[in-house]
């Protein structure tokens, strides 16, 4: 099914059940489509039509999810932009991407760029009058443009077409076993593909309802789950930590909850076994990236489960374990992870060579090492990208790296991974001053600020005389983990 038109069939379906609300209005499903038709006139007036892209720089609000029909009904392509990025890498998206609409919170400083336009989100039509479209099934548009950064640090725009949404979304509905009577409590961002298509997209598919929360908090996360009755959510590792840390609350009821999604980074096998054995519900951990259109393994449902891997592959999906020639490994080999389906993406914008890399005879290279047992569960071992995931967020070395070299007082910088309690990894630095020369930190943090957002600044910046090598004279990541590691 075209998802362009979920939003008519599900007010044909029942007009008067839930479809999605924030907090700060609710729809129904006939008023959902009411501002869907409304939206899509406001873009159509500002000049969007097929294969335009419309940025949304927004908090995980309703009208996000309103946009997002309302452009894939025009034949529009999103790219959702995360509203704590700052200026230089919002101009950055906007423009490798070539968007012609920004819409913005209304409390947003101004932004502009040469050729687009820019909408505050309260300014959004609410009723249109007049024409309407029907809306596109045009399964090759691209539907999303989610922009994560490579190993050259330069952000790389995924294209996701309607047709790897519709496989995502379908390969979801049998993983989840969602229904009508499901509820799902959004509490990841937006401006991620997980929050798009594992909380809006398939329990909208499933003609369930969604709830959209604010910023999570913890000490509040029950009192919404009792408040707003939901049956899942999807969050990452730090988040169930936390939750495991809450003092005991017998006044609150989470009932309402059958299970709980954990993805985006690897979790303690301990974490989500005390955290079923407290809340009495199961977390499935599950395994995917965006250039796969969100998913590729998960641990079932109905069982087993096996704490410590990330389950099987999703129906329709192949998963194999391959070494440096592409040859697959037999059963406990450890490799580079590969997958298969009709949900891996079209490509990276406008860099083919990029994307005849990692995908390969249809098989997406995800540059992350596992194995796979005699039963086909999957477990990651490591990862072949120096990619740091702090709280879920993934974060590339090399585009911090390239903000930090540019800085006069160092000749050379490494940035690495930590352990940390809280967030799983935080972000350490290492550099290196020209020789006679003293490191000027104070300008390297006021160049973190100006160029990168708060959760990719080093927490840490290590001045060492000389960076350590390895045997081809690259600067030994592996060397300077464990030194700052160990006891000093």
């Amino acid at each position: 099914m075209h998802l362009s038109s979920l939003p008519d069939l599900r007010a044909e379906f029942d007009p008067d059940g839930p479809a999605v609300s924030d907090d700060r209005e609710s729809l129904t499903n006939l008023a959902f489509l009411a501002r869907v038709r409304a939206a899509a006139r406001h873009l159509d007036d500002l000049g969007i039509g097929p294969g335009q892209v419309v940025a949304l720089k927004l908090s995980n609000r309703l009208e996000f999810v309103v946009l997002l029909f309302a452009a894939w009904r025009l034949g529009a392509t999103v790219t959702p932009v995360n509203p704590s990025l700052t200026s230089v890498e919002v101009t950055r998206q906007l423009e490798d991407s070539g968007a012609r609409l920004l819409v913005i919170e209304d409390d947003a400083p101004d932004e502009a760029w040469p050729g687009g336009a820019l909408l505050a989100v309260s300014d959004l039509y609410a009723v249109a009058e007049g024409k309407e479209w029907t809306p596109r099934h045009d399964s090759d548009e691209l539907a999303l443009l989610i922009y994560t950064s490579g190993t050259t640090g330069a952000p790389k725009g995924v294209m996701l077409d309607h047709a790897n949404l519709d496989a995502m979304t379908q390969m979801g509905l049998a993983a989840l076993q969602l229904g009508r009577t499901d509820r799902c409590l959004l509490i990841l961002p937006l401006f991620h593909v997980n929050g798009i298509v594992v909380s809006v997209l398939t329990p909208l598919l499933a003609h369930a309802s969604v709830a959209i929360a604010g910023r999570f908090n913890p000490h509040s996360f029950f009192e919404t789950v009792e408040r707003e009755r939901p049956t899942y959510f999807s969050a990452v590792p730090t988040i169930y930590g936390m939750l495991a840390q809450l003092p005991e609350n017998s006044d609150v009821d989470w009932s309402s909850l059958r299970f709980g999604v954990c993805g985006a980074a690897p979790a303690a096998p301990d974490l989500l076994v005390a955290f079923e054995a407290r809340y009495g519900f199961p977390v499935v951990e599950a395994y995917g990236l965006s250039e796969a259109t969100c998913g590729s393994t998960f641990n079932p449902l109905d069982g087993p489960r096996r704490p410590g891997t990330v389950g099987i592959a999703l129906p329709g999906q192949q998963v194999r374990i391959v070494d440096s020639h592409d040859h697959e490994l037999p059963v406990g080999g450890v490799g580079e992870v590969v997958v298969r389906g009709r949900n891996v993406m079209r490509g990276y914008l406008g860099q083919p060579e990029e994307t005849a890399r990692v995908v390969v005879d249809g098989w997406l290279h995800t540059g992350d090492l596992g194995q796979l047992d005699a039963d086909g569960y999957l477990t990651l071992v490591g990862r072949s990208k120096d990619m740091i995931i702090r709280g879920g967020e993934n974060i590339y070395p090399k585009e911090i790296e390239d903000v930090l070299s540019a800085d006069p007082s160092v000749a050379e910088v490494a940035v690495v991974g930590v352990p940390d309690k809280k967030w799983g990894e935080r972000v350490v630095a290492f550099v290196q001053p020209p020789n006679g020369r003293a490191i000027d930190t104070p300008a390297l943090r006021a160049r973190c600020v100006e160029s990168l957002s708060g959760f990719k600044r080093p927490t840490e910046t290590v001045v060492l005389e000389t960076l350590p090598k390895n045997a081809v004279g690259k600067i030994d990541k592996i060397a300077l983990r464990a030194a700052y590691s160990s006891p000093h």
